[in-house]
């Protein structure tokens, strides 16, 4: 169910033909996995002896008993309010992720060692670039946007162009051309205004559909309406399509945002001092890699919650009018 329904009030999770179906798919899963040789395997050794020497029946037992403790905790989750739910299962993942990362017998003191230098400047770097990338993208996308609405054939073709050509093209790709192409032009770009300038028109490519398929989800009439008012073509746009345009337009953007901060990564293929190329170049020299492309990885999702959750709270607040 996608809402609240006083009709069907038994859930889906604690239906027998369900649960049943979990169970077996889950089994048949696990199956094919051997974890005869990990931790889980020695907690089963009471049940399966020894687990290197189990064979097929200790495969059997580990999938047989990850299944039945998959099951249950669907079920029981199921008994608990919506918010409860949702953080115990974040809960439970969390604690399978570090788990996991555990298992790779990361060194602890060399992480908290270059923490502090991936934030300060690895992390700063990333937000820097992709802060002002942003900034630009969007001017160009609004700019974009108004052109591919416009009748004037000249404008609409060179926006439909510049969406073509950018939207068509890797962003690595685009990285090159502009700081290994343009030098043979004889016009030279450092590094960091060169990742800057490959994500905006990269990232303002998109952004242009974005912000045309919002504009255009406005009802014509009320273009027509303000214009009859004496609205300039500005004025309309400020003050009475751009606000409505703006609860259409931002979850997409937002995925844009999220999506630009992890592809600024790239620009440390020209030498970016930023969290990506900090977090392979530290590790490197005493091959700590896994420490630092982990702590990186996890740094890069922090940012991209905080961005879910702005997101999130700008969307609730935009969408007040539609309250009922």
């Amino acid at each position: 169910m996608l809402y609240q329904d006083t009709v069907e009030s038994e859930l889906l999770v604690h239906k027998p033909w369900f649960v049943a179906s979990i169970f077996v798919v889950v089994l048949a899963v696990f199956l094919m996995v051997n974890l005869t040789g990990t931790t889980f395997g020695e907690l089963m050794r009471p049940v399966i002896g020894d687990p290197l020497q189990s064979g097929f029946y200790g495969r059997f037992a580990i999938a047989f008993m990850i299944a039945v403790i998959f099951c249950l905790n669907v079920v029981l989750i199921g008994f608990a309010p919506l918010r409860v739910q949702i953080g115990v299962v974040w809960l439970e993942l969390l604690l399978l992720f570090l788990a996991f990362f555990k298992s790779f017998n990361l060194s602890m003191p060399f992480i908290w060692e270059n923490l502090p230098y991936l934030i300060t400047q690895g992390v700063v770097t990333t937000i820097y670039v992709s802060a002002i990338s942003l900034v630009f993208a969007s001017l160009i996308a609004i700019v974009a946007a108004v052109a591919k609405l416009s009748s004037n054939g000249f404008a609409y073709a060179i926006a439909s162009f510049y969406t073509s050509f950018f939207r068509g093209l890797p962003l690595l790709m685009q990285l090159y051309l502009i700081y290994l192409g343009l030098p043979q032009l004889g016009i030279v770009i450092d590094a960091v205004p060169s990742g800057i300038l490959a994500l905006s028109l990269c990232v303002g490519a998109y952004m242009t559909e974005i912000f045309r398929a919002g504009i255009q989800s406005i009802d014509r009439g009320q273009w027509e309406a303000s214009r009859s008012m004496g609205f300039g073509f500005g004025l309309t746009m400020r003050r009475i399509i751009l606000p409505q345009a703006l609860p259409v337009i931002i979850p997409p953007m937002g995925n844009t945002f999220i999506a630009m901060l992890k592809d600024s990564s790239l620009v440390s293929v020209l030498g970016v001092w930023e969290l990506t190329f900090l977090a392979r170049t530290i590790g490197q020299p005493t091959f700590h890699h896994m420490e630092m492309l982990i702590t990186a990885a996890i740094i890069y999702w922090i940012m991209s919650a905080c961005l879910e959750v702005a997101q999130s709270r700008l969307e609730r607040h935009l969408a007040r009018s539609k309250v009922r």
